[in-house]
């Protein structure tokens, strides 16, 4: 029995010290070297171009982590999942054009805002005078990536209310539905609409309708809830603005109006 008691007692000291050598997230991510970064696909942020990873937050992480250290390794997700994918450890952070919202302020630690955007609504060229209204939109097919800002404007604003809503597995699936005629339309990111529709695009065919506005908003990277990588990221963000690195960088992938100059 005391030796029962010894093995028990044991392995109750290494759950403690396991759980004070991880109770740093960054130590955590330090001591393994690798920082998994949580992402999908969409151009301009990250997106394949000749099987090469690339895209403004794929330049933008790996300058980070090269000044942080740590070795950078992209893994795509799902979007619907992405806070128990963090919260699991299967990635440690989320770094793709992620919308600030207090509901993910609830849920997860969110880095100091480095870029505008907002949510718009696509359809085809030539439906561009077809909605006008809530009316318009009763019979559409209206379609948004599942857990985005898209489908929050999707669901909850009153100009959708009688439009058939399916969501979808990523804003790229959402723009592809509408250019292949499944759907009316999808609501995006602008940043998304800026890299992937109208001309020398793929999907030049399709428009943004600058009859409805949405609110503004504001782009953050997630950590898990109470990490303190997010204090060690935005000291490196704050350099990268100074330096004038992230203007730079957006001005490649045609974001230079989005990029928030100041911390807020």
């Amino acid at each position: 029995m005391k030796k029962i008691a010894a093995l028990l007692m044991a392995l109750v000291m290494l759950c403690v010290c396991v759980s004070c050598a991880s109770s740093s997230d960054a130590e955590y991510i330090e001591e393994k070297g690798t920082f998994i970064i949580g992402i999908t696909y969409y151009e301009p942020m990250n997106y394949l171009d000749g099987g090469e990873l690339t895209g403004f937050e794929t330049e933008f992480a790996k300058k980070v982590c090269e000044k942080l250290g740590l070795t950078p390794v992209f893994q795509e997700i799902n979007w619907e999942t992405k806070e128990i994918e963090l919260a699991g450890k299967t990635i440690d952070c989320i770094w793709n054009g992620m919308t600030i919202t207090p509901k993910r302020l609830e849920t997860m630690s969110i880095s100091t805002a480095y870029m505008s955007n907002k949510q718009v609504l696509v359809v085809k060229k030539e439906n561009l005078d077809k909605y006008t209204d809530a009316a318009s939109f009763s019979k559409a097919k209206l379609v948004a990536e599942a857990e985005s800002a898209g489908e929050t404007v999707a669901k909850e604003n009153s100009l959708f209310a009688e439009a058939e809503y399916t969501a979808v597995d990523s804003m790229k699936t959402a723009i592809m539905e509408v250019a292949a005629g499944t759907a009316d339309a999808c609501v995006v990111d602008y940043v998304t609409s800026i890299g992937m529709i109208g001309e020398g695009t793929s999907y030049s065919g399709l428009a943004v309708d600058g009859d409805f506005a949405f609110d503004e908003e504001t782009y953050g990277i997630a950590f898990r809830k109470g990490s303190d990588m997010t204090e060690k990221v935005n000291a490196v963000i704050a350099e990268l603005l100074s330096s004038g690195y992230l203007e730079t960088l957006a001005e490649k992938y045609k974001l230079e109006d989005q990029i928030i100059k100041a911390a807020e």
